[in-house]
């Protein structure tokens, strides 16, 4: 995730840290290299040219932005709402550590918050196709491998067992209890909203229609351009490319939030955070490091 300060003019024009240029510059040079041999026919052979009309791709080229506007604000709304699901995943977990504290065994509190960590790094792991058993191996108690098919929700469903067993020991009141079963529901809610997201993208015959729309309006733009606006044609091409191509590809990294691009979601960040608040609640003061941007990119 991209992390600076607002650009002023110089940054604007000359920022690629962040930007979708780089990702659609090989697109966008084809096109202005095709809009410059156009040119150079029409100047040849401008009889060719004599019955094409721009009004057609002034009527494409608006449709075709307010389809990539709607497309656009689906992606953004997919990402802002797998951000607001790690964000509940931030708050239950810190919930759970203020309210575990009248857990009267102090080692099987710091297991269970250690499995808290644990069900993170899983769900991290999880949504990003690795392999979850691996990431949370480190904070959990046993072998990765009792924890079933899901482990990410075999986590919550052993610390639920564990707060269980303390009620009925009567280690715990009924309430107390209630309150730490509620902050896991919260946490299941979390991760099955994270995981709707993942594993429904928008319908595939909406973006490939977008997609190939795309590149015909680019590749036939110059035909209409290159008579009246001659060398001028190229630059108008460039321009018209880099918007067109550029929403396409923000809406691509948008649409999945949880990867490795530079404007996915920073959830390797937030799961730092999760696991420093919980050793500090444990009483270590050797801590990770805190996360913080490299090259204006957090991670």
């Amino acid at each position: 995730m991209i992390v600076r300060p607002k650009p002023n003019l110089l940054d604007i024009l000359t920022t690629l840290k962040g930007s979708i240029a780089r990702h659609i510059a090989l697109r966008t040079v084809m096109i202005t290299l095709l809009a410059c041999l156009i040119v150079v026919v029409e100047n040849l052979h401008p009889d060719w040219f004599i019955k094409v009309n721009a009004m057609p791709f002034t009527l494409l080229g608006l449709s075709l932005s307010i389809f990539m506007s709607f497309r656009n604000n689906a992606c953004y709304d997919r990402w802002w709402e797998a951000r607001k699901a790690w964000g509940q995943v931030i708050i239950e977990v810190r919930s759970f550590i203020r309210q575990s504290v009248t857990i009267p065994d102090a080692a099987l509190r710091e297991t269970l918050l250690r499995e808290l960590c644990g069900f993170a790094h899983a769900l991290n792991a999880r949504l990003r196709d690795e392999d979850e058993r691996q990431a949370a191996r480190p904070w959990l108690s046993g072998p990765s491998e009792a924890y079933g098919l899901n482990p990410s929700d075999g986590i919550l469903r052993h610390i639920g067992s564990e707060c269980a067993q303390l009620a009925s020991r009567g280690e715990i009141n009924e309430w107390r209890y209630t309150l730490l079963e509620a902050r896991l529901t919260g946490l299941g809610t979390a991760q099955a909203t994270c995981e709707r997201i993942k594993g429904t993208p928008l319908p595939f015959p909406y973006t490939l229609l977008l997609h190939r729309t795309s590149y015909i309006f680019c590749l036939l733009l110059p035909f209409a351009m290159a008579g009246p606006l001659g060398w001028l044609a190229p630059i108008i091409t460039i321009f018209v490319a880099y918007t067109f191509f550029g929403l396409d590809a923000i809406g691509d990294q948008l649409e999945d939030p949880f990867g490795r691009d530079e404007n996915d979601l920073a959830t390797d960040a937030m799961v730092r955070t999760l696991e420093r608040e919980i050793l500090d609640a444990l009483g270590q003061r050797e801590l990770p490091p805190a996360p913080t941007p490299q090259d204006y990119v957090l991670t």
